[in-house]
C-alpha cells in the first residue's frame, strides 16, 4: 500500500482525508487546522455543509502551504445545470478563499433532474479544461447512474464518493467504479453516522461489532483505526469526520500496521446490505434538494 493514491488522470491524493460533514462552522476551522498539524493533507467539504469558508480559514491558519493540501468540495443539487454549476464554483472558491480546487464533484446523481446533472458535469469538464480544478468526480452514483452519465460526457469521473464501511460496502458500485478506472472514496468510512437523519435504534454501530473489537484487541489499535486500515488495504480513499483533536489524530495513525488476510476476510463478511444514509434513487425532500447555497 502506498501513502498516495493515483487518479485516472495522474493526479495523486493522500488516502486519508478529514471530512467535515455536520461539523459546526464554529468548530470547523480548528478541526482543519488540527488535522493539518497532525499530518493530514486532504480535506473534504461541500457547499451543502455550510462550512467551506471555515475550511479555508483552517488551511490558512495551519501554516501549511495551499499547494500541499488536496482540497475537495461538492456542488449541491440546487446548483445543477451548466451555467449554474460554473457559478457554484465561483461561490465555492470565494468562500474557500482559493482560486482553484483539487477535486470538484457532484454531490448527488439527482435522477429526478438528470438533464441538469449532465449539464452540471459538463461544467465540471469545462473547469477541468480551464485548469481551475485538477480532477472531477461524482458522489453517491450507483452503477446505473454511471451508465447514464458516461455516454453523454467526455471525461470519466476520477472519484465516486459513496457510503462504504463493513456493514455496507456496495460491492456492485465498487465494481462499476473499478471497471471505469474510478477511485472509490468512502464517506462514513467507519460506519459511525449515529446522528444521520433517519438513524434508528435498530441500527448497530459497526465500531461495536464483536469481530471489529476482537481485531482491534489483536492489533492493539482502536476499532476506528481497524476500519480505516481495512479501507486503505482495499485501495480506497477514506474521509473520516471528527472535530475532536484526539480522534482526528487517532484516525490518521493507521500507517504503522497491517491487517491479515483473515482479518480482511472477516471484515468483508460483515456486509448487511443496509444503508445508513439516504438512497440516491429515493425522493429528496424539496426543502433539501432546493436549498439555496449562499453567494458568500
Amino acid at each position: 500500500m502506498t501513502n498516495e493514491l493515483t487518479l485516472n488522470n495522474g493526479v495523486t491524493l493522500p488516502p486519508i482525508g478529514l471530512g467535515v460533514y455536520q461539523s459546526p462552522p464554529e468548530e470547523t476551522s480548528a478541526a482543519v487546522e488540527a488535522a493539518l498539524k497532525v499530518g493530514y493533507r486532504h480535506i473534504d467539504t461541500a457547499a451543502a455543509y455550510g462550512n467551506e469558508r471555515q475550511v479555508g480559514e483552517g488551511i490558512r491558519s495551519s501554516g501549511v502551504d495551499r499547494d500541499e493540501v488536496f482540497l475537495e468540495t461538492k456542488i449541491w443539487v440546487s446548483d445543477y445545470g451548466y451555467d449554474e454549476t460554473l457559478h457554484a464554483f465561483d461561490k465555492a472558491t470565494r468562500k474557500l478563499g482559493f482560486d482553484t480546487v483539487d477535486l470538484l464533484i457532484l454531490h448527488q446523481p439527482a435522477p429526478d433532474r438528470f438533464e441538469q446533472t449532465v449539464g452540471a458535469y459538463t461544467a465540471l469538464e469545462r473547469l477541468l479544461a480551464d485548469g481551475k480544478v485538477r480532477a472531477i468526480g461524482v458522489s453517491n452514483f450507483m452503477r446505473h447512474h454511471l451508465d447514464n452519465l458516461l455516454p453523454r460526457t467526455e471525461v470519466v469521473p476520477a472519484v465516486n464518493q459513496i457510503e462504504c464501511h463493513p456493514y455496507f460496502s456496495q460491492p456492485d458500485v465498487q465494481a462499476a467504479n473499478a471497471e471505469h478506472g474510478i477511485l472509490t472514496q468512502a464517506w462514513s468510512p467507519i460506519g459511525g453516522i449515529t446522528f444521520y437523519p433517519g438513524w434508528g435504534e435498530h441500527r448497530k454501530n459497526v465500531l461495536e461489532d464483536d469481530i471489529v473489537t476482537a481485531i482491534a484487541d489483536a492489533t492493539g489499535k482502536s476499532p476506528a483505526q481497524v476500519l480505516l486500515r481495512w479501507q486503505l488495504q482495499h485501495g480506497r480513499s477514506a474521509i473520516p469526520k471528527s472535530t475532536n483533536p484526539g480522534r482526528i489524530a487517532e484516525n490518521f495513525n493507521v500507517f504503522d500496521f497491517e491487517l491479515t488476510d483473515d482479518q480482511i476476510t472477516a471484515l468483508n463478511g460483515l456486509d448487511t446490505g443496509e444503508r445508513n444514509g439516504p438512497d440516491p434513487d429515493g425522493p429528496m425532500r424539496k426543502d433539501i434538494a432546493e436549498r439555496t447555497i449562499p453567494e458568500d
